[in-house]
């Protein structure tokens, strides 16, 4: 596992058996199925790769949109992380709009590559991607951040321990927020959200159930 520490960049690991460079770009690293678009701030309409890993599901654009919409108020300024950032589209627009540092945790050594790739093209200097398990990350973390985005790829049971981790560490500062994405056919994961954390907005959009929770 490589060794971060708060907003470090990408770092391949060492310990894990050597890939192709990202500039090779037929290189198996580098595929894609499509893009997904920034919808608004500094990078409106610029188009992130998205990487063919099994399991990634980027978010709903309008999601998105109404994410953003709820959290317009809070953005500028404000640190943030994107635990399980697949197409990167949640952090990268949160920084897009006014945030002053996003940290991207994405466990696929391909998917993260390609992150690096965006992140350098856009030359986003609070903008980082760290490759690694985002639970595992959470652990060496010194300090709190004002919003954490958490959207795991579905069916691996992945969400309830993160926000154990992110409470029992105090990882997210009193007044901010934790934005969720969970299969809308599943019941509501309200059961294992710390009382802290107060359900004050919701959405579905298909098979997606998008909550967004305000930390007292």
């Amino acid at each position: 596992m490589v060794k971060s520490s708060y907003f470090y960049g990408y770092v391949p690991d060492v310990g894990e058996k050597k890939q192709d460079s990202m500039a090779k770009p037929k290189a198996k690293a580098q595929k894609n199925t499509g893009a997904v678009r920034i919808i608004a701030g500094r990078w409106r309409g610029r188009k992130l790769l998205v990487s063919d890993s099994q399991g990634l599901r980027p978010s709903p654009a309008r999601l998105r949109e109404t994410l953003f919409n709820w959290l317009s108020p809070y953005l500028a300024g404000s640190h943030c992380w994107d635990l399980f950032a697949g197409s990167g589209a949640l952090g990268i627009e949160a920084y897009s709009r006014g945030a002053a540092s996003v940290q991207l945790v994405e466990k696929n050594q391909a998917t993260a590559q390609i992150l690096a790739q965006q992140i350098t093209l856009l030359g986003a200097e609070g903008l980082h991607i760290q490759q690694g398990d985002a639970q595992q990350w959470l652990a060496k973390q010194p300090q709190a951040v004002d919003i954490i985005f958490l959207d795991p790829p579905f069916g691996q049971n992945l969400l309830a321990p993160v926000c154990q981790s992110i409470a029992e560490q105090n990882l997210i500062k009193p007044g901010g927020w934790i934005y969720t994405e969970t299969p809308s056919h599943e019941p509501e994961p309200n059961g294992f959200y710390p009382g802290n954390w107060q359900l004050h907005r919701e959405k579905q959009a298909g098979q997606v159930r998008a909550q967004l929770l305000r930390v007292d």
